[in-house]
């Protein structure tokens, strides 16, 4: 045979058996959102246990990340679910409907707070939303109005009530759906308060939002990726820093770290259920229902997660910090997740 076929040949050959082993994928993959990945981890362990599915792979990835990977495309190479702590995007939708991703299932699994926090041992930190826009920012406006580079060094230049220490918060990457909601709940709304801008935003809503949303970048805030628990590490070893995560992660490790109280209101379960507690969010999670079918496990999977048992007030998700949805709200998402209902942006 010519070498030129021959290797042809083999390599063909190799095609063929990659894809008869990806065929053989008997394993639901999950991706997406650090802040539901204990949450989708919980699941998926009792999913293991208690049916004759093995236990699906999750990993976190990032809310951004996670539906990258999701919407790549349809097959065994892809994963069939991703998980976001915000609901996807528009151009997410698009780049979905382009890689023929077209049929995509959408359950919001419940809530979850934004903590900005810090050491036990450290100082109780009491904070408003506008006080958080001044510390983090690119650019604040001066005392004229105009844009300037944020010059705020310490806490107590903002305000002399706040620690007389470094501006240093550990916070999420742009990937990530906690750092996506923070930005819009706490860092827009902080940014809606100053007078200045307030009367930017009637005046050009594009312009006020790459404002709100651009975090500076000298140091006083440091990505840290997308490991929550690497952040509760650094906080227990510098207690002047502040960290940004899900409440669950501080009810995980309220023995190590303390939220602060924003605009009054303190970060627990009981305020952010009631919609006290203002820097809060809805989880999500994505299906691929074209994988149905095709990967075992994955209607089994949605039923475990939707059950009482899992997701409902007394279910073992709560146990773990998710702050569940009304019994009306889980309802309709039960319905979706049973009856495949396909996603209509």
């Amino acid at each position: 045979m010519n070498p030129l076929l021959k290797t042809v040949a083999v390599a063909a050959l190799g095609v063929v058996a990659l894809a008869g082993t990806a065929q053989a994928r008997d394993q639901i993959r999950i991706v997406g959102s650090s802040t539901v990945f204990p949450f989708s981890t919980a699941v998926a362990e009792n999913f293991g246990k208690t049916s004759s599915f093995k236990t699906p792979v999750v990993e976190s990835t990032g809310s951004g990340g996670g539906l990258k990977l999701f919407c790549a495309g349809v097959g065994v190479e892809h994963p069939d679910i991703t998980n976001a702590s915000r609901r996807i995007k528009k151009s997410e939708v698009e780049l979905c409907g382009k890689n023929g991703v077209a049929d995509i299932v959408e359950i919001k699994v419940g809530y979850d707070g934004i903590v900005i926090g810090n050491a036990k041992s450290a100082t109780d930190l009491k904070i408003t939303k506008e006080q958080i826009f001044l510390a983090l920012a690119k650019e604040i406006p001066d005392a004229d109005g105009n844009m300037i580079p944020n010059p705020n060094k310490k806490w107590s230049d903002i305000d002399p009530s706040l620690p007389n220490s470094a501006i240093e918060v550990l916070g999420p990457p742009p990937t990530s759906g906690t750092r996506d909601a923070f930005v819009e709940l706490a860092m827009e709304g902080g940014a809606k308060k100053i007078e200045a801008l307030a009367a930017l935003r009637k005046k050009d809503k594009k312009a006020f939002g790459a404002i709100a949303h651009s975090i500076r970048e000298d140091g006083a805030f440091i990505e840290a990726g997308e490991n929550d628990n690497l952040i509760v590490q650094k906080l227990e070893a510098n207690p002047n820093a502040f960290g940004i995560f899900g409440f669950s992660f501080l009810d995980q490790n309220s023995d190590k770290i303390k939220g602060a109280v924003v605009e009054g209101s303190e970060p627990t379960f009981e305020n952010i259920a009631d919609g006290k507690y203002g820097v809060s969010r809805s989880l999500y999670f994505y299906v691929k229902k074209a994988h149905i079918g095709v990967i075992p496990g994955i209607e089994e999977y949605l039923a475990e997660f939707t059950s009482e048992n899992a997701w409902g007030d007394e279910g073992y998700l709560a146990d773990k910090g998710l702050i569940p949805m009304p019994k009306a709200e889980r309802e309709q998402y039960k319905g979706a997740a049973k009856g495949l209902t396909p996603l209509v942006f």
